[in-house]
């Protein structure tokens, strides 16, 4: 019986062949990621950066604090000072999403009960990202963003 031999023609075959899977597994992913990215947070973060410090100070001196939950298909965000008054915001804005994609974000429709801001919200298992926008009569923006996560069980 014949040996079989190695020839260039045998390694050039190998070479494309793994180099193919390597690119193609890679477009595949490039692909995926850019098809489920929600986008830019801002449209130019420099900008953005310039008056960071001036937002987060007004911020801080508001003095709310923040407690947001999610249960039974129920989300409830009470504000309060720092001792522990019922705050009570002029407007509330608030969208709930997981972190990776936007397809499934929900924009909630915010009622005040006296107490807290609810709105219904039917959330699946796993972790989902709260972004929060309220704002002080006098318009100055407490904005937040938080993790809930849901139960597998």
């Amino acid at each position: 019986m014949a040996e079989r031999q190695i020839t260039g023609r045998h390694v050039l075959i190998g070479f494309v062949a793994a180099f193919s899977v390597i690119i193609g597994v890679n477009l595949v992913l490039a692909y995926s990621a850019v098809r489920t990215f929600p986008g830019l947070e801002v449209r130019n973060g420099y900008i953005a950066s310039q008056t960071f410090n001036e937002r987060k100070t007004a911020q801080e001196a508001l003095g709310w604090i923040l407690a947001a939950e999610a249960q039974d298909g129920l989300l409830s965000l009470r504000f309060t000072d720092e001792s522990g008054r019922p705050v009570r915001p002029a407007s509330v804005e608030a969208t709930v999403g997981r972190a990776t994609e936007d397809h499934e974000d929900i924009s909630a429709r915010l009622t005040y009960t006296g107490q807290a801001f609810e709105a219904p919200v039917a959330l699946g298992a796993g972790k989902w990202i709260l972004r929060l926008r309220a704002y002080s009569a006098d318009g100055t923006l407490f904005q937040q963003r938080r993790e809930i996560l849901m139960d597998r069980g």
